[in-house]
């Protein structure tokens, strides 16, 4: 049977506690002392079961703490390796190149290093990079993966997906610090993106920085409707869509950093 983390610590407490006041009592009642070097004693007694019981409990919550932790740590590797593992069949229905997913969350993680971003707030850039399509599993194959052009009726289709991909991670405690990516990848600098409209700092920052990467992966790979950029006209499109489609601060790191981006993104280096 196994026992909740409060009560071991609650019965080891009292254990100590019990243990300490039983045996302490005999000892100084045992030395003949008169009552006022008697009552120093007790004082004393009393301020090291303090510092004694409060060093047990520092050390056991810390122990649980650190057990929390780790089964913390190995429940978000599980859910991401889940997520690691629907998104590749996403790929594979939209007929990605291989490894876009996951290659854009790299770029994004490592460009959104550069930016500032650290800990709760990478973790929801890098779980929205990997989700940033997961709407466009409500789309059907017609529209998602037709090799020509999209009518205006298909047009309208295909931008929804941001918002039904918002309301599918809105679904999942975890996962809803990161619909940023989702839901506004598709916001442009100039305001005229969807699904809302938003402009400038209006749109989030993980958007930001996860659209620039998006750009440039979609230029720079094949997709059904279209062959692959060559890098420098891709380079040129940055630095043109700079203050429009993109933030220009953005491009500009990216532009800054890109040797190191892009051999993060294609597996050639580690992300920092």
């Amino acid at each position: 049977m196994t026992i909740k983390p409060q009560i071991r610590i609650v019965a080891v407490y009292v254990t100590v506690a019990l243990l300490w006041i039983y045996a302490s009592d005999r000892l100084v009642f045992s030395l003949g002392y008169d009552e006022h070097t008697q009552a120093l004693l007790q004082s004393l007694k009393g301020a090291i079961f303090v510092l004694l019981t409060g060093g047990v409990l520092y050390w056991l919550i810390g122990r649980d703490m650190r057990r929390l932790d780790r089964l913390n740590h190995m429940l978000l590797s599980g859910n991401e390796q889940s997520l690691r593992a629907l998104v590749s069949a996403m790929d594979v229905r939209h007929k990605e190149t291989l490894d876009h997913s996951e290659r854009v969350m790299r770029m994004t993680v490592a460009l959104a290093r550069r930016v500032g971003l650290d800990g709760e707030a990478l973790r929801n850039v890098r779980f929205g990079a990997l989700l940033h399509d997961i709407g466009k599993l409500a789309l059907p194959d017609a529209i998602l993966i037709k090799p020509g052009p999209l009518t205006d009726d298909e047009i309208a289709v295909m931008r929804t997906h941001p918002v039904l991909g918002r309301d599918l991670l809105m679904r999942t405690a975890f996962l809803r610090p990161a619909i940023d990516i989702p839901y506004a990848h598709h916001e442009r600098w100039d305001g005229t993106g969807y699904p809302r409209g938003l402009q400038g700092e209006e749109i989030p920052l993980a958007a930001r920085i996860f659209s620039v990467v998006d750009v440039w992966d979609a230029l720079s790979f094949p997709r059904v409707y279209k062959p692959a950029w060559p890098e420098d006209e891709v380079l040129d499109y940055l630095r043109h869509a700079a203050g429009s489609q993109l933030d220009p601060g953005i491009v500009g790191l990216f532009l800054q950093y890109y040797g190191d981006l892009k051999a993060i993104g294609l597996g050639h280096a580690a992300a920092d």
